[in-house]
């Protein structure tokens, strides 16, 4: 299990038609050399958990518990196949591109160390918006997207410290829990009956989908009931 590139975007306009004018980040290209992972602060104020890594709308990106975004390369092939072209390491807005890790199946609270420093935990999947649409220029994106299910996986960052591509990644806990990032994902999208499941994954569940699982336990019940 291995980092294939650490990916680093910068601030341009957005000019997409379905898309208000303003600046977006998610265009990444894998660069080389050490890159700097510490916790960028809340979200709202903080942004990328990578040094030189540009976070424009920090209202809905960003911050401490999505301060990382990875994605298997396995699922960029899987794309490629799909969409007919080349999806280089960074094309989806991923900061990580991995190797070898089921990346939408990680458990929310695993942790991974990546290189000899940096510790990450999984908080959630990726909720695709119409940026990410745009991005690729593929029509109705955002619901192929979200029917294949591979979320990749938002993390925060417990430990900093600096990464590379080629760095080793390890697995250095696992929860006892069954909750994964294409769980979450499917419970806030397309499934909401799953929403109660998200609980047994505690606080280590990303906060917002913590308070959309308690909301609807409020109101619906748990589903044991």
């Amino acid at each position: 299990m291995k980092l294939l590139s650490v990916n680093l975007g910068r601030p341009r306009a957005v000019d997409y038609t379905t898309q208000a004018e303003g600046l977006t980040g998610i265009d990444k290209r894998p660069v080389d050399g050490p890159v700097r992972v510490s916790a960028p602060g809340p979200k709202g104020v903080g942004g990328s958990g990578l040094a030189g890594d540009a976070v424009c709308e920090r209202r809905h990106h960003g911050g401490d518990d999505q301060a990382v975004y990875a994605f298997a390369r396995e699922d960029l092939d899987d794309w490629e196949r799909e969409l007919g072209r080349t999806l280089t390491g960074g094309t989806f807005g991923e900061n990580l591109t991995t190797e070898g890790i089921d990346v939408s199946g990680a458990r929310i609270g695993e942790r991974w160390r990546v290189g000899s420093e940096v510790v990450l935990e999984v908080t959630s999947g990726r909720i695709p918006c119409l940026t990410f649409q745009g991005h690729l220029g593929e029509k109705g994106w955002v619901r192929r997207f979200t029917h294949k299910g591979a979320s990749g996986a938002y993390l925060r960052v417990i430990v900093p410290g600096e990464i590379r591509a080629g760095d080793p990644v390890e697995i250095v806990h696992r929860p006892d829990h069954e909750v994964t990032a294409a769980l979450q994902f499917r419970a806030v999208t397309l499934e909401r009956t799953l929403l109660p499941q998200l609980l047994a994954a505690g606080d280590a569940l990303h906060p917002e989908a913590r308070a959309i699982a308690e909301k609807y336990v409020e109101k619906h019940g748990d589903g044991n009931t």
